[in-house]
């Protein structure tokens, strides 16, 4: 299923919602309907012929993948190119199917209600309602898939990834090997600090930003100091504050990452989050931060590639700048700044993952792709970078880019399989993936590391939450609003809509899992 189709199809998938819902009220809601359901894919066969050499032979099988981004130019190129390796190793095809970044929460949402036959694999992660989305029935079971089709995967992937995502042991996610640790920190323009003399060593917290700010609002009007999207990282972010969410940072209760108490919260009642929402409301009433922050689409991503951006937040790592940068046309002018301790948490072995949808009609060869995208290198690349010769040249390891790069620059490498396969940028760091290593070594270990809240005894709850973060949280973390005033509402509101039964039911499985570590 193409882009063009995809997006017809979403009207389609919304008349669907309401057919679903009326036939739950009649009676009907604990049954499936597969048996009454068509697809335009071939069925995978459940038990594969045996050639005459002995080898598996695989019915022609198309693969969907449903992840966050914006679609690019050259998709069906690189589709095209993938396939032929896909064809050789599993006899299959790929469909990239990206959704834009402002659109996700709702097309997912509607792709799972619909129960869309089209998607075998969707990008997951804790801060895209991960928990949530199991405890819906989303996401396929994976322990027997894993042992199965995923060898790869559990060779090259350590198990502080492995069982650290997983929810009672079970994974319905399978992490990309990518940063284990996170620390909250900017991306900015250095050639612009360098040009207006701003010495950026100075900042160590978001105060010391304002000076920043100033100058730049001032002397180079043509860039926002500090952009936000209605989707993009604030200074609430979960690896800013150092909330660790137990598994998922869109149902309320935390603890901090860089502590070392065992008590559930509210973050909404600390004064670290009072104290930085308060600063991002003054940042946002100087006009350093864009002004439709809280509704815009246009993520940071898009926002930097258009050049209108001077710094963005950002979960930094070794390379973020230029991982950015090279997504954006502006390789070697930008720099990253940390300003919080660097931690690690299941906010980060269940920051990135790819799930197998319930929906699947071949669950066996989607879990072949996820392996391959952790294995394979070449293929690898492909979705990340595009065609060699067309998107990149390359020397060795080394990439450069050319005419046709933004044709094709997801920005996506640590979405799939394993970054450590990653061919690296000329202007990045040779030694980047050893520093990785090193990173990832290193860094405060959250005592909830390990544990995946289980929100199946307060969905109802946590669904009532959800309705009243989204109407009141996108504008509290971007400073768009009175913060004194609304706060208090916003608290209120959670309070009515089960926080404290929510916040109960994280504290006990944590005590659980604590008192069996």
């Amino acid at each position: 299923m193409k882009q063009g189709k995809f997006k017809a199809s979403v009207i389609f998938l919304a008349m669907l919602v309401v057919v679903v819902m009326v036939s739950a009220c009649s009676g009907n809601s604990g049954k499936t309907n597969d048996t009454n359901k068509s697809t335009d894919k071939p069925a995978a066969t459940d038990a594969p012929k045996q050639t005459d050499e002995g080898k598996t032979e695989l019915p022609e099988y198309t693969i969907s993948l449903v992840y966050p981004g914006t679609p690019q130019t050259d998709e069906a190129l690189v589709e095209e190119a993938m396939n032929k390796i896909l064809k050789e190793k599993i006899n299959a095809k790929i469909d990239l199917m990206p959704i834009d970044w402002g659109a996700w929460d709702d097309k997912v949402n509607l792709l799972i209600a619909s129960q869309d036959q089209d998607v075998d694999i969707m990008f997951t992660a804790q801060w895209t309602g991960f928990a949530k989305n199991v405890a819906k029935k989303a996401f396929l079971e994976l322990n027997d898939l894993l042992d199965e089709h995923g060898q790869g995967v559990i060779e090259t992937l350590g198990p502080e990834f492995i069982k650290g995502s997983q929810i009672n042991g079970i994974n319905y996610g399978i992490p990309t090997n990518k940063e284990l640790a996170a620390a909250g920190g900017i991306v900015y323009r250095k050639d612009v600090a360098d040009e207006l003399g701003i010495d950026m060593s100075k900042v160590k917290t978001i105060e010391d930003l304002d000076a920043v700010y100033a100058v730049v609002k001032e002397k180079r009007p043509d860039l926002v100091p500090l952009y936000i999207s209605s989707t993009d990282n604030t200074f609430n972010a979960h690896f800013f504050g150092n909330y660790d969410f137990l598994g998922d940072s869109t149902i309320p209760g935390a603890i901090f990452k860089d502590g070392d108490e065992t008590k559930v919260f509210a973050i909404e009642d600390t004064d670290r989050f009072k104290q930085t929402t308060k600063a991002t409301r003054d940042l946002f009433l100087k006009g350093y931060i864009n002004a439709d922050a809280a509704t815009s689409q246009v993520s940071a991503q898009d926002a930097w590639k258009a050049g209108i951006v001077f710094s963005s937040v950002e979960s930094l790592k070794p390379g973020k700048a230029e991982e950015v940068a090279s997504g954006a046309g502006l390789s070697g002018k930008l720099e990253q700044i940390q300003m919080t301790e660097k931690t690690i948490s299941a906010s980060e072995t269940t920051g990135s993952m790819l799930a197998i949808s319930t929906t699947s009609q071949d669950p066996a060869r989607a879990m072949m792709l996820i392996n391959l995208l952790h294995t394979d290198k070449e293929l690898n690349n492909l979705i990340n970078f595009g065609i060699e010769g067309t998107h990149y040249t390359r020397n060795g390891e080394i990439m450069t880019p050319t005419d046709k790069t933004t044709n094709y620059s997801p920005g996506a490498a640590w979405m799939f399989g394993n970054q450590f396969l990653n061919y690296l940028w000329e202007t990045e760091d040779p030694d980047k993936w050893a520093k990785f290593k090193e990173f990832n070594s290193t860094g405060k270990v959250s005592l909830g590391l390990g544990f995946v809240f289980n929100s199946e005894p307060v969905k109802n709850e946590v669904g009532a939450l959800a309705n009243v973060i989204k109407q009141y949280q996108v504008a509290i973390d971007r400073g768009a609003v009175d913060v004194d005033k609304v706060l208090p509402e916003y608290t209120k509101k959670l309070k009515e809509a089960g926080l404290d039964k929510v916040i109960a039911e994280k504290q006990k499985q944590f005590d659980e899992f604590l008192a069996n570590k």
